[in-house]
């Protein structure tokens, strides 16, 4: 259970605007969600207990990156950044003196101008469904993430392999299938004719959070084997397996949560079929999971 002190220490997200156009401005004027998150974690010292309390029970954000999200949306509404269809962020006026906004007049004039906190144009909803790094679930992800987490083991099994084969990999093998129901491989990714790379994966079907100490124990498993890592999980990676997939003297490790998994699927088109209208339109298809 979490710890209700440490959630009691997370900042409004209001207060945090300030701070998200600080780490603008310190990057150069633009950035991507880890970029500025990362800043903002700095400037305002949270600590890994912070960091890593999820927000609501499905766990697939936390709750300061959700705050941080929503933080930016309202400063989006309200004009004084931008981000791209690229998930690139950056700030309208460069000129602009952070300390100079109000954010609780950002807030009221944002809420004054719609009926709901909801995204009510097809700007806000293109900006709300992007694949943004750490960026909330959507209704449809939240869909297709609770079928994945309650697949038959094998068919999960087969799903992992045929995202990989679809992703570019081939001589896809399973050497092992852990007691969560996931499963251990490893493949050989092509980057072109000419340079192949053995990867080794791990595809972990999770309701909760990944931590450090999964990926020291993947890393171990790499070791005299290849230098590449794949960890895919339905879940979510806490802050410190962030840090030690990108730990300087080792082999860095491929993450891929919950979310990216299911933008993968619809990049694909494997179970999951997109409808562009005037906003996009995903449909699942519950029948092909059960199928596979």
């Amino acid at each position: 259970m979490e710890n209700k002190n440490a959630h009691d220490r997370i900042p409004r997200f209001e207060d945090m605007m300030i701070p998200t156009l600080l780490a603008l401005k310190a990057l150069g004027g633009s950035g991507s969600n880890t970029e500025i998150n990362e800043k903002v974690y700095e400037a305002m010292n949270f600590d890994d207990e912070v960091l890593n309390i999820p927000h609501k029970t499905e766990g697939l954000q936390s709750e300061v990156d959700h705050r941080l999200t929503r933080a930016r949306r309202y400063m989006r509404k309200y004009g004084l950044i931008e981000d791209s269809s690229r998930g690139v962020w950056s700030i309208v006026d460069n000129t602009l003196d952070p300390h100079s906004i109000d954010p609780r007049e950002i807030v009221r004039k944002v809420k004054s101008t719609q009926s709901s906190d909801k995204p009510d144009t097809e700007a806000d909803n293109k900006a709300m469904s992007s694949i943004e790094e750490n960026a909330e679930a959507t209704a449809w992800e939240s869909i297709l993430l609770d079928i994945l987490k309650n697949m038959d083991p094998s068919a999960f099994e087969r799903l992992c392999q045929r995202l990989l084969r679809e992703s570019g990999f081939t001589e896809v093998e399973v050497t092992g299938r852990p007691c969560d129901g996931g499963i251990d491989g490893k493949g050989v990714f092509s980057l072109n004719s000419f340079i192949n790379f053995d990867v080794i994966f791990q595809c972990k079907r999770y309701r909760d959070a990944v931590k450090s100490k999964h990926i020291r124990d993947f890393r171990g498993a790499m070791q005299g084997r290849t230098d590449k890592g794949l960890f895919i999980t339905t879940g979510r990676f806490t802050q410190e397996a962030y840090k030690e997939a990108s730990r300087d003297g080792v082999p860095r490790i491929v993450l891929v949560d919950g979310i990216g998994v299911c933008q993968k699927l619809k990049e694909l088109n494997l179970g999951v079929t997109t409808k562009v209208t005037t906003n996009e339109e995903v449909t699942i298809n519950p029948e092909w999971f059960s199928k596979i």
